[in-house]
């Protein structure tokens, strides 16, 4: 047998494999036909013949990745995809998979880099990465800060329920700096900035002659689960630069957002 010959049926096994898991990923992202997919639909969205789908889809049924209904005909995802999403959520290791993204980050803005978790009424550095210029930003890994006057703490209330900003505006907003947000109606008015331009910005809120910019990350329900922030010296973080690093981030924390199979979602216009 000649080797064309013999590397001819991995060939096609790879080739059937990528279809059958196309027809996974059009039933996912099909959100035209929220009851199923008829076979004409998905076999005129895949580009294949109906006798293709019909062999491909298959061996899908019999492990329950994709379901049929019995009346209509209707193609969906099964229920062994909740199994395969369940377990990559729980086995995820989230500063290992954000951190090529934050390395990139620190390189292209030249600031210390931020990932953060919510804690109400407090945000927590959960990782870091260090300007690579002298005079930097001092924080530490486990570190917390009040929500209400840092950058990601503003992200996490801008898309939070109501009584969360409720319960982070109870426990109060003491100045920490001259131009610390310190009234309800004030800080309300800066989340809902927030939810429209995309990014939040701590202008030297939290901490004398630091300023700070950040985006949200979205897990897969669209929730925001972590921020991350851009940081340094408000001589070099300067106001003027602000929507060239509010952009940066954006475009990082999308990124971040896919890497953890999450949802981006757009900022409100308006």
């Amino acid at each position: 047998m000649a080797p064309d010959d013999e590397t001819s049926p991995r060939r096609n096994a790879s080739s059937s494999l990528r279809r059958a898991l196309g027809i996974l990923m059009y039933l996912a992202e099909d959100r035209s036909h929220p009851h199923g997919t008829t076979l004409t639909d998905l076999a005129a969205g895949l580009e294949l013949s109906k006798s293709t789908v019909l062999r491909l889809v298959a061996p899908l049924k019999d492990v329950r990745l994709v379901d049929q209904d019995p009346e209509s005909g209707r193609y969906r995802l099964g229920p062994q995809n909740a199994l395969l999403g369940q377990a990559y959520l729980e086995r995820r290791d989230t500063r290992q998979i954000t951190a090529p993204a934050l390395h990139r980050l620190a390189e292209e803005s030249g600031e210390t880099v931020h990932l953060v978790s919510f804690d109400p009424p407090e945000i927590v550095y959960i990782d870091k990465v260090e300007s690579p210029r002298a005079v930097r930003m001092h924080s530490r890994i486990g570190g917390r800060l009040p929500a209400y006057c840092t950058a990601t703490g503003k992200v996490f209330l801008a898309h939070s329920e109501d009584d969360v900003v409720d319960g982070v505006i109870a426990a109060g907003l003491p100045a920490r700096t001259p131009a610390t947000i310190t009234s309800p109606e004030g800080l309300r008015a800066e989340l809902d900035l927030i939810r429209r331009r995309g990014y939040a910005v701590d202008d030297v809120e939290n901490e004398q002659d630091i300023r700070c910019v950040a985006a949200p990350v979205h897990d897969h329900t669209g929730a925001v689960t972590t921020a991350v922030s851009i940081s340094g010296p408000a001589a070099r973080v300067t106001r003027e630069r602000l929507p060239e690093l509010g952009t940066l981030l954006m475009s990082a924390t999308r990124t971040i957002t896919a890497d953890l199979g999450g949802t981006t979602a757009e900022p409100a216009q308006g």
